[in-house]
């Protein structure tokens, strides 16, 4: 089968990575489709100058493509993850795949009737070399049983950049349910836990008190038969850092520990994906730039096989409920 795609919706730039990766595998980009002029309009048609641009979304949904890359509004995602599946496409959509628990109930229900694929790109984990070297050393046994996570990610906001929905609740989806669907998902597949127990979780704005809908800091603790987690989102990285965000990730094991340094080492070695390994014959750092992102292969392996190497179905749907349900939790207190 020769792999085919469409990306539906620019809103997040998230979709760079997204159609660069699966172009990467092979697959070949048959257009995109976004409503107006989003900021990363011109930063997607500048990495992808030869993409037409469908005028009109019916138009994308027909053009025969077999896996559609969904990156709009985050409000909107659902609908156009329903939509495409409808359309008989498979789906990659950015994080979070949904905003409401009645969303993602009705993609469930779709991906039942047409036994496509909805698949969430979670990708502090699937792009970030440092993740994969991670997976390899904790099933291998480099730490012993992994019974810990604590998962940081702080992010810039960039006030000036940024489009009115950003500001929306509604639109926005939450900052529990959009940034720590990632900590969520790496705290499940880091200790092999096939779902937990939110035992707290907490949003507030601390410093944009001009942006009331906003939630600037947000926190989860986590709990499974295989281990706990914590979790610290949040938009205050200062200017001085020279990337995004510091994002972290600190997995204890009964033999060791690792800790991911994903973006940049402050104080230390240039560059990303700095991995400490420290355990009961060694203490090192590791350089994993190398290790490679199979995510993407190994989707398209499982859009023309009908299989599950990428990420299961059920991860997926438990990722965003969790997520979805630690962000009521933290409203309704």
């Amino acid at each position: 089968m020769s792999l085919t795609c469409v990306a539906l919706g620019l809103d997040h730039r998230h979709i760079y990575g997204m159609t660069e990766n699966m172009e990467k595998t092979g697959a070949k980009c048959l257009g995109f489709w976004t409503q107006g002029t989003p900021e990363t309009l011109s930063g997607y048609t500048e990495r992808f100058p030869d993409l037409p641009r469908f005028a009109r979304l019916q138009d994308a949904l027909e053009c025969g493509a077999n896996l559609a890359l969904v990156s709009a509004i985050p409000a909107d995602r659902a609908q156009l993850t329903i939509a495409a599946m409808q359309h008989g496409m498979d789906v990659m959509s950015d994080k979070p795949g949904c905003t409401t628990l009645a969303q993602l109930d009705e993609i469930k229900s779709v991906v039942r009737e047409t036994s496509r694929i909805w698949s969430v790109n979670f990708s502090e984990r699937f792009e970030t070399p440092v993740s994969t070297r991670a997976s390899e050393l904790v099933a291998a046994g480099a730490i012993g049983k992994v019974v810990q996570t604590v998962g940081l990610g702080p992010h810039r906001m960039n006030l000036a950049t940024r489009p009115d929905w950003f500001f929306q609740r509604e639109r926005f989806g939450g900052i529990l349910t959009d940034i720590a669907s990632h900590q969520i998902d790496q705290f499940l597949h880091y200790t092999g836990s096939d779902t937990a127990q939110i035992t707290h979780a907490f949003t507030t704005n601390y410093a944009n008190k001009e942006y009331p809908n906003l939630q600037d800091f947000g926190e989860i603790n986590l709990r499974s038969e295989q281990g706990t987690g914590y979790i610290r989102v949040d938009w205050f990285t200062p200017d001085a850092l020279p990337t995004w965000g510091d994002g972290r990730l600190t997995i204890l094991g009964t033999e060791g520990y690792l800790e991911l340094r994903k973006y940049v080492d402050v104080g230390g070695r240039k560059g990303t994906d700095h991995l400490i390994l420290v355990n009961q014959s060694k203490s090192e750092k590791i350089d994993a730039s190398g290790a490679g992102l199979p995510y993407f292969s190994r989707l398209a392996y499982d859009i023309e096989n009908r299989s599950e190497t990428a990420m299961t179905q059920v991860h997926c749907f438990t990722v965003m409920e969790l997520a979805l349900r630690a962000q009521q939790m933290a409203e309704l207190k």
